[in-house]
C-alpha cells in the first residue's frame, strides 16, 4: 500500500541522522515533510496529518532523549508512538455469542469479509452462521454461499427472496443454534438514500451488538462521507480495512476511523478466507515503519504449523529439534510456509528483515521466491521415499533421474539438497540451546544487528 512510501521515505530520512547525538529545528522539520508528503499522498485528512506533524515536531524539539539513545532512534521512537495514536485502538471483539452487522458500498469487499471474519470466529472455538441479505447485486448469495463453503461456516441466504429485511429476520431463526451471526447488507454504487433505509431497516431486526464499516482500502478521501452517513444511521462500532495487499492507499480508512471516533477492528490483506487478520496498532504500525511484528509472526506460524500437522498427523514438527531432519520436513515446513500467506507479508513481520531490506530486492524478488518453492516441491514429488528420508546419500545419476522425472534442472534439484543441508546445519546449531540461549537470539533478532533497539521495539537499522 502507498502507505509503506512512509516508511522508506522516513527510514531514509533518518539515516541521514546517523551519528547525531541531538538533532536541530531543520532535522526536524524534513522528517516532518516525508511524513505529511506520505500520509497526504495516502488520502490521509490534511487536519488528521497537520495535527499529527505538529505533535511530532513539538516533542523531537523539546523531549529530553532517554540516556544513550540516538538521536535517530529518538526521533523514531517519537514518530512510531504518535502514528500508533494516530490510528487508535483496535476495535474490542469479545469472544463470546454476539450478533454483527456489516456496513458499505458495493465493492468494498463486504461479501468475502463476512466469510472471514466467520472463519475467524471459528478459529477461536466459536460457532458462527454468515446470514447474507443483499438482494441487490446479482450473484451476491452465491458469492457468500461459496465463501462459506470454504470457510466450512454455516450460511443463510434466500436466492428467490426480494425483501432483504425478511431474509435477515428468517436467518437470524434458522441459524439460531450459532453462537456468533454476522449478518451482510448490501451496497450501492453510491450512497443513496434507499440504501439507508434498507440497512436501517434491517438494523432495526437483527439489533446487532456491533456494527462494522467496510472499507476498501483504495477508498482515499470519499471514506469521510460514507463514515458520516453510515454513522448517522446506525453508528460505526468499528472499521474493517480490506483489500491490503495491493497497491491500495490505505489512508482514508484511517480518516474514517477518526470521522466516526471508532477504532480498526479487522485488515483484509488477501482473497482467500483465512486472509485477515485482526488489528494491532503497535504491530501494524511497527511493519510500516521497518520493525517487524513478531506477535502477528508467531500467530500465524501456530496456525500454519497446526493445520499442517492436521493433515498428517504422523508429523510432529517438535520431532525436527530432536532427530534427523529431512526432505519430508523440510516439504512439510514448505506446506506451512504457503498457508502463513504471501512471502512478502512473512518477512515483513521479521525484525530486521523488513522495510529497507525489502526496498531493496528487485520488484519480482516475491514471485521468483514462490515459483523455486513451488519447483522443489514438484521435484520432491518425483523423488523416492528413501532419498526424501536420506538426502545426503542421492547421487548423480539420481539427481539427473529425479531432474527428468520432476521436468526441473538438474542444478534445481541440486539447489534443493543444498538448501536442505543448509537448513540441517542451522537447526543443529539450535538443537543444544537452553532458554537464555534463546532468549538471547531473539534480542539479538530484535535489534536487527543496527543502530540497537528501544525497549524491545524493533529494529532501526
Amino acid at each position: 500500500m502507498v502507505l509503506d512510501d512512509l516508511g522508506s521515505s522516513l527510514r531514509g530520512t533518518l539515516d541521514d541522522l546517523r551519528g547525531k547525538s541531538r538533532i536541530d529545528k531543520a532535522d526536524v522539520d524534513e522528517v516532518v515533510k516525508q511524513i505529511q508528503r506520505s500520509l497526504l499522498q495516502a488520502d490521509v485528512d490534511v487536519g488528521l496529518v497537520m495535527g499529527l506533524s505538529d505533535s511530532i515536531k513539538d516533542r523531537a524539539l523539546n523531549e529530553e532523549p532517554v540516556a544513550g539513545t540516538t538521536a535517530r532512534d529518538q526521533v523514531l521512537k517519537i514518530v512510531y508512538e504518535e502514528m500508533v495514536g494516530l490510528v487508535g485502538d483496535s476495535t474490542e471483539i469479545p469472544l463470546e455469542s454476539q450478533t454483527i452487522m456489516l456496513a458499505g458500498l458495493q465493492g468494498s469487499g463486504k461479501t468475502t469479509t463476512a466469510a472471514k471474519i466467520a472463519w475467524w470466529f471459528s478459529k477461536k472455538g466459536l460457532r458462527p452462521a454468515v446470514i447474507q441479505t443483499d438482494t441487490f447485486r446479482p450473484g451476491a448469495y452465491d458469492q457468500a454461499k461459496q465463501m462459506c463453503e470454504r470457510a466450512e461456516v454455516d450460511f443463510y441466504g434466500d436466492p428467490d427472496g426480494n425483501d432483504p429485511v425478511e431474509i435477515a429476520r428468517e436467518g437470524l431463526e434458522a441459524t439460531a443454534d450459532a453462537e456468533v451471526h454476522i449478518v451482510d447488507t448490501a451496497g450501492r454504487h453510491a450512497l443513496e438514500s434507499d440504501l439507508i433505509d434498507e440497512i436501517e431497516e434491517i438494523d432495526t431486526v437483527v439489533d446487532p451488538d456491533l456494527s462494522l464499516l467496510v472499507l476498501d482500502a483504495a477508498i482515499g478521501q470519499g471514506a469521510k462521507q460514507q463514515a458520516q452517513e453510515f454513522e448517522e444511521s446506525i453508528g460505526v462500532g468499528g472499521v474493517i480495512i480490506t483489500k491490503l495487499d495491493g497497491t491500495a492507499k490505505g489512508g482514508g480508512a484511517l480518516t474514517a476511523v477518526n470521522e466516526t471516533e471508532s477504532s480498526i477492528a479487522f485488515l483484509g490483506t488477501g482473497e482467500t478466507v483465512q486472509d485477515i487478520e485482526r488489528f494491532e496498532p503497535n504491530g501494524f504500525i511497527s511493519r510500516l515503519l521497518g520493525m517487524g511484528d513478531l506477535k502477528q509472526l508467531s500467530e500465524r506460524v501456530e496456525r500454519a504449523m497446526a493445520e499442517t500437522q492436521a493433515e498428517d498427523e504422523d508429523w510432529d514438527p517438535e520431532d525436527i529439534m530432536k532427530g534427523s531432519f529431512t526432505l519430508k520436513d523440510m516439504k512439510k515446513q514448505m506446506e506451512a510456509m504457503n498457508r502463513m500467506g504471501p512471502l512478502d507479508q512473512v518477512l515483513d513481520m521479521i525484525p530486521g528483515f523488513g522495510g529497507g531490506i525489502m526496498d531493496q530486492l528487485p520488484d519480482d524478488a516475491m514471485d521468483t521466491t514462490q515459483d523455486r518453492m513451488r519447483q522443489f516441491e514438484v521435484i520432491m514429488d518425483s523423488m523416492t521415499d528413501e532419498e526424501m528420508e536420506n538426502p545426503q546419500s542421492v547421487t548423480s545419476a539420481q539427481i539427473e533421474r529425479i531432474a527428468r522425472g520432476s521436468g526441473t534442472e538438474e542444478e534445481t534439484v541440486r539447489e534443493l539438497l543444498s538448501q536442505h543441508k543448509m537448513m540441517d546445519q542451522t537447526l543443529n546449531q539450535f538443537k543444544g540451546m537452553g532458554d537464555g540461549d534463546m532468549q538471547r537470539m531473539m534480542k539479538k533478532m530484535q535489534k536487527g544487528g543496527g543502530g540497537g533497539g528501544l525497549g524491545g521495539m524493533g529494529p532501526f537499522g
